[in-house]
């Protein structure tokens, strides 16, 4: 019986196929969503995570060591604690991060008080070595950061964050504009755009080590960021406080950061959920298409029902028929759907250079769920198909 039930509905899709093409287009449509937007999803997820975690395996912070009391330490960081560190097997970039208290906020644009000039901010100071511009993966939108000869010559030079820069309003870096810290002015040789490690440096004006210590009277750096090669963070955790404080290496603290387990499934959920909003909005509108389309079918087919009602089909039988026929259209439009789907998400990662994500379970799965949408969708049709009266149905044939 269903042999021939699916025979029949196929002989009735292929007699009219421009008209079971543009039925299934409405699943196909929403199958293709389906799989491009969970596809798509996964894969920027994906990225996202292997971002995270990358960078939680190649980050490696030298601090000084709390004492028990809560309080540090004597900072035993040495000023050329970059130089020593890069001598270790591993380390790709080190630079030192020291804050400058400050107690009022000091930072303009101009020295005189114009009305019209921007006010002073409220930013950071902070001191560091040319190394940290590579060690936290900073990006430059203008100019330059500054060299190992700005921070021994003790230059008056300093690179600020886009907020800043932002802030203050300034203009071309080849006029030499300068900010005024405390009544003291330094030339801005650069723009930082992004930071990958540290992103308060975009709300920062940064100078070199050298002339901070001459000013402001640090005495040591209060941090040393370390990016490493993949794999050797743990080795370079133990092996940092020993080469910058070989005396006392206890005195000084390592750290990685904590996996990013609580954003990881953030992430997840709300792919999740995108997958299952936007997956029911398109499956909705393909169902509605291929309802409408075979309800319209049984009208234009009262005459074959009558006829086959007269010759002995059951109203079972004409149920079956238009169930399977509706069936088979969803699943029809799925497989081209969930094939397109996989096409986009493929295409769509390698314009972004990205490693397609996509659960194996999923096309298949799409496809069933086509074919399920398909059943429901034609289960009114077949519904008002079975009720048809054979002498009705013939009376308004003739």
């Amino acid at each position: 019986m269903w042999r021939d039930l699916v025979s029949e509905a196929l002989a009735a899709m292929l007699a009219r196929p421009q008209r079971t093409a543009l039925t299934a287009l409405g699943t196909l449509v929403g199958i293709a969503t389906l799989v491009t937007v969970s596809g798509v999803a996964s894969t920027a997820g994906a990225q996202i995570l292997n971002r995270f975690d990358e960078l939680a395996a190649t980050t490696v912070t030298v601090v000084p060591t709390e004492s028990a009391e809560s309080q540090a330490t004597a900072n035993l960081i040495p000023w050329d604690a970059p130089e020593r560190l890069q001598r270790l097997n591993g380390v790709v970039a080190a630079g030192t991060l020291t804050p400058i208290p400050l107690s009022t906020a000091s930072i303009r644009a101009t020295i005189v008080n114009d009305p019209l000039a921007p006010t002073a901010i409220d930013a950071h100071l902070v001191a560091a070595s040319p190394g940290l511009y590579r060690a936290v993966r900073g990006q430059l939108v203008a100019g330059r950061f500054f060299d190992a000869g700005h921070d021994q010559r003790g230059d008056a030079v300093a690179v600020v964050g886009r907020n800043v820069a932002a802030q203050l309003q300034l203009g071309d870096l080849r006029l030499q504009p300068a900010v005024f810290v405390d009544d003291r002015p330094y030339t801005v040789i650069g723009v930082l755009d992004s930071v990958e490690r540290a992103p308060s440096l975009l709300s920062s004006v940064i100078i070199p080590d050298r002339i901070a210590r001459d000013v402001y009277g640090i005495t040591a750096p209060e941090s040393v960021i370390i990016e490493t090669a993949v794999g050797a963070a743990g080795l370079i955790r133990a092996q940092a406080p020993i080469a910058l404080a070989p005396q006392q290496p206890e005195a000084l603290t390592a750290v990685q950061p904590p996996e990013p387990a609580a954003t990881r499934a953030r992430i997840s959920d709300d792919v999740r959920v995108l997958f299952l909003v936007l997956g029911a909005v398109s499956l909705v509108i393909g169902g509605v298409g291929i309802a409408s389309t075979t309800l319209v079918s049984v009208i234009e087919r009262t005459g074959e029902i009558g006829l086959r009602r007269s010759l002995g089909a059951t109203r079972r039988h004409i149920a079956a028929l238009f169930v399977v026929e509706s069936g088979l259209t969803g699943l029809l439009g799925a497989i081209v759907g969930a094939s397109t789907g996989v096409l986009l998400t493929v295409a769509i990662a390698a314009t972004q250079r990205w490693t397609p994500v996509l659960d194996g379970w999923l096309p298949p799965a799409a496809a069933g769920i086509g074919a399920l949408i398909g059943v429901l969708a034609g289960l009114y049709p077949a519904w008002r198909a079975a009720h048809i009266e054979p002498i009705a149905a013939l009376r308004a044939q003739n």
